[in-house]
């Protein structure tokens, strides 16, 4: 009797076998556990203590995997998101000037938001809204900016007076240990290595400490595991919620976190063999992205490498249940994580960049007017250093391209209302200097 209550809470089917489920659980751990590190490290950069983002990621990891394994019941692995953590910091806080607890409080309205969309038909209707070109092209832009982000932390990219970028100096052993480690990575995931990922950032680890690239932290966090993190856990900060940029700011993130989601979902599901749960895994997902607000993380995503656990044979909620057994044991090693430089952390970043620039395939270059808008986002979110600026080049232009070629009967409704908001925000920061 326990066993069939297990087998029916996690939807195990017949046929589902427990060995291949906690193989596909172990194998999805090890291919994302590097996000625990690599997100804390982005949470710091928006000022988060980065032992508290390191609590937060993984508290919002094993939470996010049990709701999936529970409420979902699909092989798919929650954690907070690549690019949308970009979004978090390099968006909503250095470009908006949202204080990081303010952000905080966008990710728990967004996540209440997404709950609603998810849980009726609204997710069908928004995601109507928006070309597939312009969809493809967000995913696009924030791959490369993540890679532009992931070249400055190594050091391969720097600042220059007169062009703005230029090379690094190859004789930094922060550099050559950055572009090693980056080697490894490219060549270890090409070759499928399991956990390349991760065996990478930890041989770069070991590199930078050789070199002489890295110094053991002044602090390692000694003391209790939480101490710290009470100033992290539900410090939304409401102060703002009446402005408008609060609201730009979660409309935009919205929209991020349902497109992205929903692809993966959608492809995931049909993967495992049960797209008939896409609506129960996208629920799991937006009550996912509720606590990881509450919890101090960046918005979390239907993990891509949850298809390394798929392709192992992972087909219901066993499988992140398995991996989030995991993330709660990794608590054990938070003391040791605070050692992993920049210099292992960013070829990271540049390899998920490359992953994202992918879906610039699944995009129509034939017509000029979906071309160009599209074209914008991508160029002008890394040029810009802001995916908010970036959308807004190419949903101002999408309409305004069609209009001028007398197909404005293409533009759905709602993107002529997106638009205008783009044009609102763009008028708000003029105004305000």
């Amino acid at each position: 009797m326990k066993a069939k209550f297990w087998r029916n809470s996690l939807g195990m089917e017949p046929g589902d076998n427990w060995k291949r489920e906690v193989s596909a659980g172990i194998l999805a751990y090890f291919a994302s556990v590097y996000i625990v590190m690599v997100n804390a490290a982005i949470l710091q950069d928006a000022g988060m203590p980065l032992r508290a983002g390191m609590v937060a990621t993984l508290l919002t990891a094993v939470t996010g995997c049990l709701l999936m394994a529970f409420g979902g019941k699909t092989p798919i692995i929650v954690v907070p998101g690549m690019g949308i953590n970009a979004f978090f910091t390099y968006t909503l806080v250095h470009s908006m000037k949202l204080d990081w607890r303010e952000a905080l409080a966008v990710v728990v309205v967004t996540g209440v938001i997404f709950a609603i969309v998810a849980f009726t038909s609204f997710y069908r209707i928004l995601s109507d809204a928006i070309p597939h070109n312009l969809q493809h092209a967000i995913t696009v832009g924030i791959g490369l900016f993540l890679t532009f982000i992931g070249l400055q932390k190594s050091g391969i990219v720097i600042a220059h007076a007169t062009t703005f970028v230029a090379i690094g100096h190859f004789s930094d052993p922060a550099v050559i240990t950055s572009v090693v480690t980056l080697l490894l990575a490219l060549v270890l995931f090409i070759r499928g290595t399991r956990g390349g990922l991760l065996i990478s950032m930890i041989a770069g680890t070991a590199l930078a400490y050789l070199l002489g690239a890295a110094h053991p932290p002044q602090s390692t966090g000694s003391g209790h595991l939480f101490s710290g993190y009470g100033g992290v856990f539900a410090s939304m900060d409401w102060s703002g919620w009446v402005s408008l940029v609060f609201w730009i700011a979660v409309f935009l993130l919205l929209l991020i976190v349902v497109f992205e989601n929903i692809g993966l979902i959608a492809s995931q599901t049909l993967m495992a063999g049960r797209p008939e749960r896409f609506k129960s895994s996208l629920r799991a997902l937006s009550l996912a992205n509720i606590a990881a607000g509450l919890f101090g993380s960046s918005p979390v995503v239907a993990a891509a490498e949850s298809t390394a656990g798929i392709a192992a044979g992972g087909r219901s909620g066993f499988t992140p249940l398995v991996s989030g057994v995991l993330f709660g044991a990794t608590f054990l090693f938070i003391p040791l994580l605070a050692y992993v430089p920049d210099s292992a952390i960013a070829p990271i970043l540049i390899v998920i960049g490359g992953l994202m620039v992918q879906s610039v395939r699944e995009m129509d270059f034939a017509d000029m007017t979906e071309l160009f808008p599209a074209f914008l986002i991508m160029v002008m979110i890394p040029f810009t250093y802001s995916i908010v600026d970036g959308m807004a080049f190419g949903f101002i232009t999408y309409p305004v391209v069609k209009l001028a070629t007398g197909r404005g009967q293409e533009v759905p409704p709602a993107l002529y209302g997106i638009a205008g908001l783009f044009v609102a925000n763009f008028v708000l920061h003029a105004l305000m200097g």
